[in-house]
C-alpha cells in the first residue's frame, strides 16, 4: 500500500498556523467588549453591535478571498502567498487595534474601522489556510491527523492568548495594559503566519483541477452539496454560543464569582484539558465515527455550561470544574467538525471536477467568524436590556439585574444554542457526501472513483478509511 502520509514537517508547520487563528479568534472575543464597555464607557449594547459589524463582513470577504486564493497560480503555491501576506498584516493591524483614542466616541470609531481592516486582512490569510488540507492529500485518514494536529495547536494558542492576555491587561492596568497586550498577541499572530508559510515549501498539492466558473455559480455547487451544508449550519450556530461565552469570561470572574482574575483561571480550566484529551476524542471517533463523536462532544460542551448556572452559590471551585467539562466537550466539537469539513469538500469536488476548496472555506470560516461575532454582540444586547453600567475605569457595582443577566449569558444561553446546533445534523451522512456519487450508506458501489471519505480515485476497499466513516 502506498504511504500516503505527509512529511513531519508539513503536518508541523501547518498546525503552527493555527498560533494566527486561535491568537485572533480568542482574544477580540474575549477583551474587545470589556475594552470598550469598562475602559472607554461605551454602551454595553452599542459596545456589542460594533465588534458585530467589522465581523459581518466576512460574509462577503471570506467568499472572495477563497475565490481568488482558487484562482491563484504562483511559484510558492495557490494557498501560501496569503499565509505570510494576510498573517503580517494581521499582526500589525492587531497591535493598533488597542492603540487608539482613549475617549469615548473617538476611541468606539477607531476600533470599529481598525477591526474592519483586521478582518479583512484575517479573511485572506484565514480563508486559504483552512483549505489547503483539501488539496494536501487525498486520504479522509490523514486529513483527520492534519486535524488533530492542527487543534493541539489551537488549543495551546488559545490557552496562550486567552489566559496571558487578560492576566497581561491587568498586571500593566489601564489602557497600558491592553497596549502591551495588543503588542503581545500581535507578535504570536506573526510567528504562527511565518512557521505555516516557510513549513509547507514543497508541499504536496494533490490533484487540483483548474478553477471554474463565476463566484455565484461556485456558490451555487457548495448550496448544492447538503452535507456542507448542513455541517456549515451547525458550526455556526454553535459558533454563537462559543462566541457568547467567551464574551462573558470577564464579566463572569467579576461580577458573579466576585474574583477580577479569576478570568485566566477559567481560561486555563477551559483550554487546558483540551490538550489531554484531543488525542482520545480522536481515537473515539474512529471506533464511534466523526458524526457520533461530534454529537457526544457538543453534548458535554452543553452539560458543563448548564451546570456551570450553580457557580453562583457553589463558588469559584464549582465553576473551574465546569469550564473544564466544556472546554473537553470544545475539543471534541472542533475536532470532528475540522475533520468532517474537507471530507465533504473533497466529495463536492470529486463530483464537479472543479478546485473549489477556497469558496467552500470561505463561506465556512465566513460563517465561523460571524458566528463567533454574533456572541459578544448578543452577550453585549444581554448586558444592556439587564441594567449593566459602562464605565471608563472599571470596579463600578453593577445592579442585580445585570449580575443575572451575565449569570445566564454565561452558563445557559450558550448550552441552549450549542444544542440547537445539533438539529442541523440529523440527516448528516457517513462519509461527508461521498455517497451522493452513487454510494449510498448502506454501501454500494462509489461512481467517479469516489471512495467513502470523499477523495477521487482512492481504493474501495481501503481498511483505514472504511473505519475512519464507518
Amino acid at each position: 500500500m502506498v504511504d500516503d502520509r505527509l512529511p513531519t514537517r508539513v503536518r508541523v508547520g501547518y498546525a503552527l498556523g493555527s498560533l494566527a487563528t486561535g491568537a485572533f479568534g480568542t482574544v477580540p472575543g474575549l477583551l474587545l467588549l470589556p475594552y470598550l464597555t469598562d475602559s472607554l464607557g461605551v454602551a454595553a449594547g452599542l459596545g456589542g453591535i460594533l465588534v458585530l459589524l467589522p465581523k459581518a463582513w466576512d460574509i462577503v470577504a471570506n467568499p472572495l478571498a477563497g475565490r481568488l486564493s482558487d484562482r491563484t497560480v504562483t511559484r510558492l503555491g495557490a494557498r501560501r502567498p496569503y499565509l505570510i501576506g494576510g498573517g503580517l498584516t494581521v499582526a500589525v493591524l492587531f497591535a493598533a487595534l488597542f492603540a487608539g483614542p482613549a475617549s469615548g466616541a473617538a476611541g468606539a470609531g477607531y476600533v470599529t474601522v481598525i477591526f474592519l481592516l483586521t478582518a479583512t486582512a484575517y479573511a485572506a490569510y484565514q480563508v486559504p489556510y483552512v483549505a489547503m488540507p483539501a488539496e494536501l492529500t487525498e486520504s479522509a485518514t490523514e486529513r483527520t491527523r492534519l486535524a488533530g494536529a492542527r487543534i493541539v495547536v489551537l488549543a495551546l494558542a488559545i490557552l496562550v492568548s486567552g489566559a496571558l492576555a487578560p492576566a497581561l491587561v491587568d498586571a500593566v492596568g489601564g489602557l497600558a495594559g491592553y497596549r502591551v497586550m495588543g503588542v503581545g498577541v500581535g507578535a504570536l499572530i506573526a510567528v504562527g503566519a511565518l512557521a505555516a508559510f516557510a513549513l509547507t515549501a514543497g508541499a504536496p498539492t494533490g490533484r487540483i483541477a483548474t478553477a471554474a466558473g463565476t463566484l455565484r455559480a461556485q456558490l451555487k455547487v457548495a448550496a448544492a452539496h447538503p452535507p456542507f451544508v448542513r455541517l456549515l449550519a451547525c458550526f455556526v450556530i454553535q459558533a454563537v454560543a462559543i462566541g457568547t461565552m467567551l464574551a462573558g469570561v470577564r464579566y463572569f470572574a467579576d461580577h458573579v464569582l466576585d474574583r477580577p482574575g479569576a478570568n485566566s483561571i477559567l481560561f486555563a480550566c477551559f483550554v487546558g484539558p483540551a490538550l489531554v484529551v484531543m488525542p482520545l476524542w480522536t481515537r473515539l471517533g474512529r471506533h464511534l465515527g466523526k458524526r457520533a463523536g461530534y454529537l457526544l462532544a457538543s453534548v458535554l460542551f452543553a452539560a458543563g455550561g448548564l451546570l456551570l448556572a450553580a457557580a453562583g452559590a457553589l463558588g469559584a471551585g464549582w465553576a473551574y470544574g465546569c469550564t473544564a467539562l466544556v472546554g473537553i466537550g470544545y475539543a471534541g466539537q472542533q475536532t470532528f467538525a475540522l475533520s468532517m469539513l474537507p471530507d465533504t469538500i473533497a466529495a463536492a469536488s470529486a463530483r464537479t471536477g472543479r478546485r473549489q476548496a477556497g469558496v467552500f472555506t470561505g463561506l465556512w470560516t465566513a460563517g465561523e467568524t460571524l458566528g463567533l461575532a454574533l456572541g459578544p454582540g448578543v452577550f453585549g444586547l444581554l448586558l444592556s436590556a439587564t441594567g449593566y453600567v459602562s464605565s471608563t475605569g472599571g470596579g463600578v457595582p453593577q445592579p442585580a439585574s445585570a449580575r443575572t443577566g451575565i449569570l445566564f449569558g454565561f452558563t445557559v444561553l450558550p448550552a441552549a444554542v450549542m444544542l440547537l446546533g445539533l438539529l442541523t445534523l440529523r440527516r448528516y451522512p457517513p462519509g461527508g457526501g461521498a455517497e451522493l456519487d452513487g454510494r449510498a450508506p448502506g454501501g454500494g458501489r462509489v461512481s467517479r472513483g469516489t471512495a467513502p471519505g470523499g477523495g477521487p480515485d482512492r481504493d474501495p476497499t481501503s481498511t483505514s478509511d472504511q473505519e475512519e466513516h464507518r
